[in-house]
């Protein structure tokens, strides 16, 4: 009975995958127009340029809008893998391929005995809820690398290191899986990897870290938590503005600068927190290095001075490989996260005019899917507090010396 039930719950997670991606690469070939403004042209007009830039041997150093590890100069050159296409319809297809990849991952860890397919449906519902966005950028690229890393921790650790230090340089963010992992080959492996993949980068093409400085010059996104102070500002007075500034859309004006400070800060302290986590735990099972690694991505989500619709892919992937552990406790956080990214895709792109212009339907959507991400961030670090800090046993009390000598009295009585 339970084999049955297996197969078809298998049957119907295959066909659903199917249709709903059939659909994306529907939309973003443009058969169907999804509204809102056109989230592929970061494919043909972006990722194109740096695509010319970088199949010269170097990096754009003079583009501020490129802002990433070396690596990802792999992902924006793996549409040369199909020459017969286009550079976009080939990007499209590889963005198909790495949403496969991760279903394949996500299939055979949850295949296994002692694990559940849950997780995999989680990745199935929840890539399509971002909308096309998913296939028009490559962070599904590095997600899929990162569900590999946070599934191979516990049985191929040197591999895991290796696939950690792989994504970090594709995109920063996988190394926070590293917070829940003890053994040493792992963060060993993903020490080697960076050292030699970036070394390797910074000999063969000038720039390599170039993005470093690009980075830091970043302001506060309009998307982001910290946005909703000028969202309402707006409404009461504040004469700052809304440019495109550094590849995003940004606050500019007076006491945007303090609000991204702010914001830097509370990433600092969610760093300093998963690092009393993690000198506080002790339990730590087959589960836990997913749990940790979906905790740290959400805290540095969700205080960072940018909520790009793209993060929530990161988020969807490691949420579906924690569901694949029967012992997760993250099946709320989860939820949370699904939930968030139907919210995202009705702000970005949908209305995203109502976000630029802060509507009260556009602060609405921003206090909706931020709230729920503060929310998932908050059950998921007690979760994961509750699952891995041993709580010392209660002292038992103290014999009550008082009552010695009255019943010695008592028997020699």
């Amino acid at each position: 009975m339970e084999t049955t039930g297996v197969r078809r719950s298998l049957t119907w997670l295959l066909l659903t995958w199917g249709v709903t991606r059939l659909l994306l690469l529907l939309v973003v070939f443009k058969v169907y127009v999804f509204p809102g403004p056109d989230v592929t042209s970061d494919v043909s007009v972006i990722y194109q340029g740096w695509y010319d830039v970088l199949r010269t041997g170097t990096f754009p150093q003079s583009d501020v809008t490129w802002q990433y590890p070396p690596a990802a100069a792999l992902a924006i050159l793996s549409p040369a893998l199909l020459p017969f296409l286009e550079y976009t319809q080939a990007f499209f297809l590889m963005a198909f391929a790495a949403d496969l990849a991760a279903l394949l991952l996500l299939l055979y860890a949850g295949l296994r005995p002692g694990r559940r397919l849950r997780g995999a449906w989680v990745w199935v519902a929840g890539v399509p809820l971002l909308g096309p966005t998913v296939y028009s950028r490559y962070d599904v690229m590095v997600t899929a690398v990162a569900v590999a890393a946070v599934l191979a921790a516990a049985r191929h650790p040197k591999a895991a290191g290796a696939l950690v230090g792989f994504g970090a340089l594709l995109k920063v963010w996988p190394a926070l899986i590293l917070v829940g992992i003890r053994r040493r080959s792992v963060w060993a492996s993903a020490a080697v990897t960076v050292a030699v993949v970036a070394g390797l980068f910074s000999v063969a093409m000038p720039g390599a870290f170039a993005f470093l400085t690009f980075q830091r010059e970043r302001g506060t996104e309009v998307e982001s938590l910290g946005s909703l102070v000028f969202h309402i500002a707006r409404h009461h007075g504040w004469n700052g503005s809304v440019l495109l500034n550094y590849g995003s859309v940004e606050f500019l004006g007076p006491w945007v600068t303090a609000v991204s400070t702010a914001a830097l800060a509370l990433t600092g302290m969610a760093f300093g927190l998963l690092l009393l986590w993690r000198l506080a735990a002790t339990r730590f099972e087959a589960h836990t290095a997913a749990d940790a690694a979906l905790v740290a991505v959400l805290m540095f989500t969700t205080t960072s001075r940018v909520i790009s619709p793209q993060y929530m892919v990161w988020l969807v992937g490691l949420a579906a490989a924690c569901l694949c552990f029967r012992g997760s406790r993250m099946g709320v956080p989860a939820a949370m996260v699904l939930m968030a990214c139907f919210v995202t895709v009705l702000e970005f792109p949908i209305w995203f005019a109502d976000i630029v212009g802060s509507t009260p339907r556009g602060i609405t959507l921003l206090i909706a899917r931020n709230g729920l991400l503060v929310l998932a961030t908050v059950i998921g670090m007690r979760e994961l507090w509750k699952a891995t800090v041993h709580k010392p046993a209660p002292a038992l009390p103290a014999p009550d010396q008082t009552e010695a000598p009255a019943q010695e009295a008592s028997a020699s009585s």
